[in-house]
């Protein structure tokens, strides 16, 4: 120590200053960058598109915050889907009210009676995610909550236990559950999703249009998938 002169003595500090700041920066951004890896995506998780986020994210700094709650108006909606909503003829052999999913359409159609159908677009379930069966509508629910099933919550351990519901919910302004399964019939505010392979096994359609056919299914009525 001795031997250095003053500039190299107080050289010598100014650069481990230096490196100790750099240490501390590459630190925090580790840690940002850890942060975000464990943040949940809902665009991702749900199939979103790219305006998932319109009316802001449920997802913020790590906290899930409870959905807005509609109070009118049709932006609430999400706007119309891709697929306009029409009458078209169907087969006579279902009884009126009966729905029919068919997943390789991407449709869904409410029977009417006298060979018509009223038929919405839908988006579907994933590769290794499209099943078939028969059900009956169990429970309907506006703006519901949604709790994400054990098996999805294995899939993906970093889920909230559970998200309120509002506009923000993936499960949209209303949901008709069937039977005792994981799936429903739900809304979506990603109207450019619609008639798209994109969810985990439920059926999303416009909130405009599940709004409609909520207000004319009933509890009891049967659910046809068709793969």
């Amino acid at each position: 120590m001795a031997n250095l002169t003053r500039d190299e003595i107080f050289g010598g500090k100014k650069m481990t200053r230096a490196l100790v700041w750099l240490a501390a920066f590459a630190a925090l951004m580790g840690g940002t960058a850890a942060s975000r890896a464990q943040g949940v995506d809902m665009r991702e998780l749900m199939g979103g598109g790219p305006s998932f986020y319109r009316y802001g994210p449920a997802y913020q700094g790590g906290n899930y915050g409870g959905g807005r709650t509609y109070q009118g108006g049709g932006d609430y909606y999400g706007g119309g889907g891709p697929i306009p909503r029409q009458t078209v003829s169907y087969p006579a052999n279902y009884a009126p009210g009966t729905i029919i999913v068919n997943t390789a359409e991407r449709r869904l159609y409410l029977v009417q009676g006298n060979g018509t159908a009223l038929q919405y677009g839908i988006g579907v379930g994933r590769d290794g995610f499209r099943w078939s069966g028969v059900h009956r509508v169990s429970a309907k629910r506006e703006w519901p909550g949604w709790t994400p099933p054990k098996e999805m919550r294995r899939r993906r351990p970093d889920l909230p236990g559970h998200m309120a519901g509002g506009i923000d919910n993936p499960l949209g302004a209303r949901a008709i559950y069937l039977g005792s399964t994981l799936y429903r019939i739900h809304g979506s505010n990603e109207p450019e999703t619609i008639g798209q392979a994109v969810s985990s096994g439920c059926f999303r359609m416009t909130n405009e249009d599940v709004s409609d056919l909520y207000d004319r299914v009933h509890v009891g009525a049967t659910v046809i998938v068709k793969n």
